[in-house]
Order: C-alpha cells, then structure tokens, then sequence
C-alpha cells in the first residue's frame, strides 16, 4: 500500500528533532499591479514575509516548492513545470482533487534539501514558496534563480501561511487576482455552510494530532489542520496550545500524556501508514474524548491528505467529505 505521507513524516521528523520543542496573518498583504493603458499585462508586486517581489508579467514557467503551492496555481489555470511533492502523492505531485488539471507531468522536486542546481536548470520565471519553513538563505538563494513568491509578512509559523494567504500570494504574482479572489470566497461560503448546518460546533474544544514512528503529537494555533477546524467554529485545546513555542506548527507528546489530545472532540490520524496502531491503542482509546465517543481516528488516505493539505481544493474536498464524520462524533 503507498505511503501517502512519507516525507510529511521526514518533515514533522526533522520540526521535532530540531525544534520539538500555522497564526494568521492579517489578510490584503498583496498588492495588485494595474495594466498600462495600453492595456497590455503589467509586472505584480507581491508583499512577502522578506521584501516586496516584483514578478514579471505573465510568468509561463512556475516552480512550485511551497506545500500545495502547485495546488493554488492549478487551480487558476496554472500548470508549473515542476512541484515539490509535501505529501508524497507521487505521480504529478499533487492530490487526486487536483491531479486531473495537469495535461503532463511536472517534473518532482524535492522538499525539505532544495536542489538549486537542479531548479536553475528548469529555467523558471517564478519560483512560488508560500507555505515553507521561511528560512531568509533559502530565499535569497531562490531569488538569485527567479523571483520568489514567500509567505505574507506577519506568518510567525513554520508552514503557517493560510490556504487564503496563500491564494492572495499565487494569484497576484500570476496576474489573476480575481480567479484568486473567487476560488477563496467558494471555501469561505463552503466553511459558512458547513458551520450553519452545524451550530453544536461553536465553542467546542478539539485536539488534532498525529501518529508517526510510533509517536503522537497535536498541532497548534497556525497549523491548517487546526485552521481548519477553528474555521468550522471549534476552539484549539488550550493544553495543547499552552505548548506551543518556537515557530512550529506542532507539539511531540510523551504516551504518557496522550491524554492532553483529549477534548470535546479529538481527531488522529496515522503518517506513513495505516490506522490499525491506533485503533489497537489501548492508552489512546482510553482518554476521556474515546470514552465518551468523541475520538474520530481518520484512516483514509485520501482524506487524510485533503484534511493536511492547505489549499483551496484539497480544503474543499475535506469540507465535502470530513464534516459529517466530525458531526457524529461530536454529537456522539
């Protein structure tokens, strides 16, 4: 069976060993370029977490390193000739929400060590980087490539730009403010639906966390995960926000404190494979959220992935098909 998120599970690996121990920004961080009168395509400026960035007029080869970076360009209409492929989703790169956009196969980069050599190579116009670890040397290398796309200014999170964030960055710097503007208000009514036909959500607490390596962990304020989740009208677990520090996105708990991921609802799910170790945990399925019937361990892969990946369609999908498993077990 493919493993949908081995390099996920190298990422959250190196965050824990190096940090263990995503805040949102405020919105309208980028600035539209208006056409000359000629009515001809101008150059974007786009406001980014180190500088503005002034991106050339219709940019026809996009490299997307940033997590789903690739993702918020299909969704314009979009295809870059290469991708970094966070989830491990293999084939073109991005999820199966997304996949059918592509008429050919980008070339796949990889994530975390980036190959300057090999990006030079590919001759890129625009190099998009919005959902990163935000390190200063990796975009003053990228920049000496291509114009870089970064986070917004203000995302203080490693990985912690907001898929609408994220949006307003891409569709700027590819001259398609609108589509942007468009492809987030069709999320934001989305989320709006969902949260009405829900009204118990409001207020409730939920941790979300992760089994990887035989380990647990939860997610913080800034993560999409709990972005997502905080958007439906839950309330991150004040335990496991109280952890948060140093940028990261994430928290490593002991097995003796699985019971911190406890709340009025709890969600896990497994990295780099299958749901059966958690299913079989007898510590897990003995926190207070299990007890009362509020544990939702997701085990598709397909959802796993559009609950993690960050942009508008993988987001989308979650909304369609995560919300009513969230609802029984909320209301359990």
């Amino acid at each position: 069976m493919r493993r949908p998120h081995g390099r996920l599970s190298r990422l959250l690996t190196a965050t824990v060993a190096a940090a263990v121990g995503l805040t949102l920004a405020a919105c309208g961080q980028v600035q539209d370029s208006s056409s000359p009168s000629g009515g001809e395509a101008a150059a974007a400026t786009v406001e980014t977490l180190f500088g503005p960035v002034t991106v050339p007029a219709n940019p026809q080869r996009v490299v997307a390193l940033g997590w789903s970076d690739a993702e918020a360009a299909l969704a314009l209409g979009v295809q870059p000739v290469a991708v970094s492929d966070w989830l491990a989703f293999g084939g073109k790169g991005v999820g199966p929400w997304a996949a059918d956009l592509y008429t050919s196969s980008p070339t796949i980069l990889p994530t975390l060590e980036l190959n300057y050599e090999q990006i030079s190579s590919l001759n890129p116009d625009l190099i998009l980087n919005t959902r990163s670890d935000n390190t200063k040397e990796k975009f003053d290398e990228l920049s000496k490539i291509a114009p870089t796309v970064s986070a917004p200014p203000g995302v203080t999170v490693q990985y912690g730009t907001t898929w609408q964030q994220q949006m307003e960055q891409v569709s700027t710097a590819l001259g398609k403010k609108a589509e942007g503007d468009k492809a987030i208000a069709d999320v934001d009514a989305a989320f709006a639906a969902a949260e009405s036909a829900n009204p118990g959500f409001a207020g409730k607490t939920v941790g979300v966390g992760a089994f990887f390596s035989d380990s647990y962990g939860a997610y913080v304020d800034g993560d999409s995960r709990v972005d997502f989740m905080k958007s439906l009208g839950f309330v991150n677990s004040p335990t496991i926000q109280a952890q948060a520090a140093g940028g990261s996105f994430y928290v490593s708990l002991a097995r003796e404190n699985i019971e911190q991921l406890s709340a009025d609802l709890t969600i896990i799910f497994p990295i780099g494979g299958d749901a059966a170790p958690l299913k079989a945990d007898p510590v897990l399925n003995q926190i207070p959220a299990a007890q009362a019937g509020h544990l939702l361990i997701m085990e598709d892969a397909t959802l796993i992935s559009a609950f993690s990946s960050g942009s508008t369609l993988g987001t989308k999908y979650a909304i369609d098909n995560a919300v009513p498993a969230i609802a029984g077990k909320t209301t359990a």
